[in-house]
């Protein structure tokens, strides 16, 4: 399967990662060409860090592993949809189940709506 990787001009595309028991939207991550072939070959979500500058493999550290069950591709071959079986409680690195754990509220306020699920600083040990 050929991919739009060059669209964005860097090489990646988004990687939007929902549950695929519940449908929720856990977190959007980037994936370069080898770290969607690693993804489709090794059926463990693989992405692509752009602050560390390498590939990652979800969970490596934390335990919090995404087996993946599907894998959608939009219209225009640029973005991926991957929905996964989150192994452990939480796909968000600061201890949430989704990275989007937080609302806007009426007052324009971010709010914190999920619980937390573990500690970061014990998990990556910083």
């Amino acid at each position: 399967m050929k991919l739009n990787f060059d669209k964005l001009g860097n090489g990646l595309l988004p990687a939007i990662v929902q549950d695929y028991e519940t449908g929720k939207v856990l977190m959007v991550a980037f994936m370069n060409q080898e770290s969607f072939d690693m993804t489709v070959k090794t059926k463990k979500a693989t992405y692509y860090s752009r602050s560390r500058d390498q590939l990652w493999v979800k969970g490596e550290s934390s335990g919090n592993i995404q087996e993946v069950k599907e894998i959608y591709v939009d219209c225009d071959e640029d973005t991926v949809l991957v929905k996964v079986n989150q192994i452990g409680d939480a796909a968000c690195h600061k201890g949430y189940n989704s990275c989007f754990f937080r609302k806007l509220n009426d007052d324009g306020e971010l709010e914190v709506v999920e619980e937390l699920v573990f500690d970061p600083k014990q998990v990556y040990k910083k």
